[in-house]
């Protein structure tokens, strides 16, 4: 059981990677057109609070044996707060820098709470489902935060700024890390990531509809299989 969950972490390592990654290209464009036009950066935020969540939730004091869980966390915290200062820079107005400056530092306060009251107030079990169930409310939020992208995509009848890699990668994802959750059973992993499955798989059944019932022209098609936006950041556990 526990090769098999190293093994399933693993792969779900690599997985949530390549999902943290998969933004590059998208804050490319942004930096060639020094514009970051109409995307946006709630889905960052909402990744940054997730990650800190669960590094705090994968630390031995919290949940023993979730080391790969706090690695790849730790690592998508860097990349997405590389990618907000990336977005800072070119934001095309200030209100959007300072809704950028304000989330991150409720966030932090946030994070402070948290933190105070699970390393004092609670212990053992208790600690553990506190920290897992913050954890699972932002996880979750992070899988839906597609959720203005479908209702654009819908509207427009155009995917182009729902890319299929990125899509399939968020639907592996939480698959993958729905597999980990199992073994052995890990409610708080299970929970969040069985839902985001959920949401991958609706994102990649709403990508064909509308790439193949939608009104873009082949030229634009290709352009959205290039176009990688970040709506739906990678994100773990």
């Amino acid at each position: 059981m526990g090769l098999a969950r190293n093994i399933v972490g693993i792969i779900g390592n690599v997985i949530s990677f390549g999902l943290f990654l998969s933004p590059v290209p998208t804050f490319y464009r942004i930096y060639k057109k020094k514009a970051v036009e109409e995307f946006q950066a709630i889905p960052y935020l909402v990744t940054v609070m997730n990650c800190i969540l669960w590094c705090f939730y994968g630390l031995p004091f919290v949940k023993k044996d979730n080391f790969l869980v706090l690695t790849i966390n730790a690592i998508g915290l860097v990349i997405e707060l590389t990618y907000l200062t990336i977005y800072v820079i070119y934001a095309n107005d200030r209100k959007k820098r300072l809704t950028v400056a304000y989330v991150l530092l409720g966030e932090v306060a946030s994070t402070v709470v948290i933190v105070l009251v699970a390393m004092l107030a609670l212990h053992g079990s208790h600690r553990t489902l506190f920290v897992g169930v913050m954890s699972d409310i932002f996880n979750i939020f992070m899988y839906a935060s597609p959720l203005a992208i479908w209702k654009k995509v819908i509207t427009t009848k155009s995917v182009e700024y729902m890319p299929f890699w990125l899509s399939l990668a968020g639907f592996s994802n939480g698959v993958c890390w729905t597999i980990y959750g199992l073994l052995p059973p890990d409610i708080f992993i299970l929970i969040s990531n069985g839902l985001g499955a959920i949401f991958g798989f609706a994102q990649l059944a709403l990508y064909g509809y509308y790439y193949f019932n939608g009104k873009d022209s082949k030229k634009e098609k290709r352009q959205a299989a290039e176009v990688q936006l970040s709506n739906q950041p990678g994100g773990m556990a």
